[in-house]
């Protein structure tokens, strides 16, 4: 089921992680948008009925039904919920950046000046899964950065409402506005407004082809907080790894989706053995087999590399999601990895502690783009300017120089408006 390449050559030929492989997306995502910007909420309407086959009489979700599903939350899955709302908060508190102004000896200021986004949009996956974590990971560093109005968007479900726990942590993080609508027109909503959902500055989380693609094409319009490809983990493991801790994450990975990726790169020939044939016997056995091995069939990958050197040159290459070290000291490892979004060291640190508790962020760079591309983060939610304030002492020390390079641009009027002040 998993594939064995014997070289990182032969694996990077024969795989590709683009983000859409299906030329007719543009043109089909471009429609929706039109048709959302023209129609308004008479077009959210008729594409939730097309795609979702479910017919809404209103697009908002009742503040009661918010305070209902936190109501009803079973004590256990209440104090679940809190405890992983305080390990993100704990932890993008920190990011939170500062204004600063630096008063030069001649005169005057420069500095930075940090702002929140006035107001930011939160597409969360649903449908036929739900994501509570999500909303704990968008929700929490949008509130930590100042962030004033922030407005949920999220598929329903088949009865025409939203997830039930999806509703209870929008409202244990007291957020007023969640409307029940998805994909790409979600999206189009968020980037324009209609009569029902207001027009935001900022979209962030992730979702599917469609939702990525109406991202790219509204990027102008509003600011976008990445593109998402496929879920990815690359686990590097030399012979000291557990084969079943391997396999495990491996497939808490694949189960994602039919397209996500799973790979591990090993520089034991036994390991990679042991782990293709225990994935085999395991799979037989395990939730969502179908998807699991699809994926790992498909998109999944045993590589083996020559040493941990190779093994490192070949991560910051794919430039992974996830990052898991299974080393004998993966601390030393860590140094060397440049390129991932998240990075997981040890036999007990599996990515899937820092998808729900752990409290780094879980939405991620994908598809290589962690080579420029960072996890969402506080400062996502916010912009700077920047201050300068010149008294006349520090203008006088300056001008000559500015006046300069004015002329040496062909700016007369730049020069122009130096030396006025100077007569």
């Amino acid at each position: 089921m998993l594939p064995l390449y014997h070289s990182p050559e032969e694996f990077l030929t024969k795989n590709n992680c683009s983000l859409n492989s299906n030329p007719e997306l543009p043109q089909q995502v471009s429609g929706i948008i039109e048709k959302v910007r023209q129609e308004g909420d008479a077009a959210l309407k008729f594409f939730t009925q097309k795609f979702d086959e479910i017919t809404l009489e209103t697009l908002r979700v009742p503040r009661e039904a918010m305070e209902a599903a936190r109501n009803t939350l079973p004590l256990k899955t209440k104090q679940l919920f809190l405890a992983a709302i305080e390990n993100v908060r704990s932890y993008h508190q920190k990011q939170r950046p500062e204004s600063w102004l630096d008063k030069p000896e001649d005169g005057g200021q420069l500095g930075m000046r940090f702002n929140p986004i006035n107001r930011v949009g939160v597409y969360i996956p649903g449908g036929k899964a739900a994501y509570p974590s999500t909303v704990i990971m968008t929700i929490v560093p949008a509130q930590i950065a100042g962030v004033d109005r922030l407005v949920l968007v999220t598929p329903p479900t088949r009865e025409g409402s939203v997830n039930s726990y999806v509703l209870a942590v929008a409202a244990l993080l007291n957020i007023k506005e969640i409307f029940a609508i998805g994909g790409a027109q979600a999206i189009a909503a968020l980037a324009y407004g209609t009569e029902s959902i207001p027009r935001v500055d900022k979209i962030v989380g992730p979702g599917n082809a469609y939702v990525n693609e109406a991202k790219r094409q509204v990027f102008g319009r509003v600011g976008i907080d990445q593109l998402a490809g496929p879920t990815e983990l690359v686990v590097l493991a030399d012979e000291s790894a557990n084969p079943e801790y391997v396999v495990r994450d491996l497939f808490a990975q694949a189960e994602h989706d039919t397209e996500a990726r799973a790979i591990l790169l090993t520089t034991s020939k036994e390991l990679a053995d042991k782990v293709k044939s225990l994935a085999d016997r395991l799979i037989k056995n395990v939730a969502s087999a179908d998807i699991l091995h699809h994926s790992l069939k498909t998109f999944g990958a045993v590589v083996l590399v020559s040493d941990l050197k190779e093994g490192i040159e070949l991560m910051n290459q794919i430039a992974p999601e996830h990052a898991q070290i299974f080393t004998k000291d993966p601390q030393n490892i860590l140094p060397e990895i440049k390129n991932a979004g998240a990075i997981c060291l040890g036999e007990f640190t599996p990515a899937v502690v820092g998808d729900y508790c752990a409290g780094p962020n879980h939405v991620l760079p994908t598809a290589g783009n962690a080579r420029f591309s960072s996890p969402l983060k506080v400062m996502d939610f916010m912009k700077f300017s920047s201050v300068i304030n010149y008294s006349k002492t520090r203008f006088d020390a300056h001008a000559a120089q500015v006046s300069e390079f004015a002329e040496l641009e062909g700016l007369m009027n730049h020069k122009n408006a130096i030396q006025s002040r100077n007569e």
